[in-house]
């Protein structure tokens, strides 16, 4: 457990030596005019945020005030618990950049799928103050709910190569174009993503999009490894069981939309850095090249 921590600090630490570079020379945008330091480092607020994800609990509340003081005693000067949650609006851009750094592989075999990112129970949808207007009612294959959809694409590999959140009516097929920027092979997805006009612009970018056939469609030939990849689709369901079940991204304490965001992004990273085979790539050297 200690030395997990440990690599994760590792990682963290050596983007934030990059992060905090580009802030000084005022390369990323800022309205802050003040600027405090503070006893936990960037590096140091990161990594209590995204062990979290990889530890056995289920609220963050409980796991900084009761879990990280008994298993990481000493490693951080922790703050109160209400200031801890007033920064976390500051991670969201070291997130985002982290999750871009992290991404996987590019192999030419992707999965694509979306899931339900439910804010509270149908009956309290019209009385939600947290998200107000900003969340709409949507429909999955587990019925109507209130909230957001998490749009994935992954490899073959399990790992991450784009994401996009939108509101709960958004159609899945109006989000492929742009979650296939930069990708080039096969894309394999459900039934949800059967549009011929679809189809013809991922083509004209070198992307071949395989989906199954409804009942009222005609058959086609597909080569035995093409078949076989397709049947394959359900790897990107046992991701989202991970990121539900075992990270815990999907719940309805949210107080705040700005933290919902953060985490989104710290779950997703949470599992990227899973996913990572070898963490000394992740040098300050490597960090320099950002694509």
């Amino acid at each position: 457990m200690k030395k997990y921590i440990t690599t994760v600090y590792y990682l963290v630490d050596n983007f934030c030596q990059i992060f905090n570079e580009w802030q000084k020379e005022k390369l990323l945008p800022s309205n802050k005019i003040r600027n405090r330091v503070s006893h936990l480092s960037l590096a140091e607020l990161l990594t209590i945020v995204l062990y979290f994800y990889l530890s056995p609990c289920k609220d963050f509340k409980n796991y900084y005030l009761y879990f990280l003081p008994a298993k990481c005693p000493g490693y951080f000067k922790l703050l109160s618990y209400p200031r801890i949650i007033q920064l976390w609006p500051s991670l969201i851009l070291p997130l985002v950049i982290l999750m871009h750094q992290l991404k996987g592989e590019q192999t030419g075999i992707y999965f694509i799928d979306s899931t339900k990112l439910q804010i509270c129970h149908n009956k309290r949808a019209s009385s939600n103050k947290v998200f107000g207007k900003k969340a709409r009612m949507g429909k999955s294959s587990y019925g109507w709910f209130m909230g957001y959809k998490l749009h994935l694409i992954i490899n073959n590999k399990g790992e991450i190569m784009s994401i996009k959140i939108t509101k709960g009516n958004t159609s899945d097929l109006s989000c492929t174009v742009a979650l296939t920027q930069g990708l080039q092979g096969k894309l394999f997805g459900d039934k949800g993503y059967i549009s011929k006009s679809l189809f013809d612009k991922l083509y004209a970018r070198n992307i071949r999009l395989f989906t199954g056939i409804r009942r009222d469609m005609k058959n086609h030939l597909l080569e035995i490894e093409d078949k076989i990849l397709l049947r394959k689709r359900t790897l990107i369901e046992s991701v989202f069981n991970v990121l539900k079940n075992r990270m815990n991204l999907e719940h309805t304490r949210h107080r705040s939309p700005l933290n919902f965001l953060v985490h989104l992004l710290a779950c997703l990273v949470s599992y990227a850095i899973i996913k990572s085979s070898d963490f000394n790539q992740f040098t300050p050297q490597s960090m320099l090249s950002l694509s």
